[in-house]
């Protein structure tokens, strides 16, 4: 069978990216939808008390998924933004708990996670 780290690796990256860039891009065509489906009130609540809105919360949001996506994309700072991938994941899960639609984050957080700890400087 065919195996390689470097191809392993690329399609990891390319994997991660998609799923980041597809949700950072989405907030931008449909921030209603997410500002109604998936920011809390009391986040809403909380945010409003800096003169932020709900929209600058999903617009944020999107530009931390597309920097995100790129990083990864690239190969770029990916130890910096895998780790603040997984935090920002962890954010998302204590905030909506455990549900069929957030368990998905353990399957990005494990590829996460596995760019975080793939050996630097070795040849493939």
């Amino acid at each position: 069978m065919f195996q390689s780290l470097r191809y392993s690796n690329i399609f990891l990256r390319l994997g991660l990216a998609t799923v980041f860039i597809w949700f950072g891009v989405d907030k931008f065509i449909n921030p209603q939808y997410w500002l109604s489906a998936w920011v809390p009130q009391s986040v809403l609540v909380i945010v409003s008390k800096f003169g932020l809105s709900g929209a600058d919360i999903v617009y944020s949001s999107g530009v931390f998924e597309l920097l995100v996506g790129a990083s990864v994309f690239s190969n770029i700072f990916i130890k910096i933004f895998s780790v603040l991938a997984i935090l920002f994941l962890v954010v998302v899960l204590f905030t909506f708990g455990v549900s069929e639609v957030v368990v998905r984050d353990f399957g990005l957080m494990g590829g996460f996670l596995a760019l975080l700890f793939w050996p630097e400087n070795r040849r493939y």
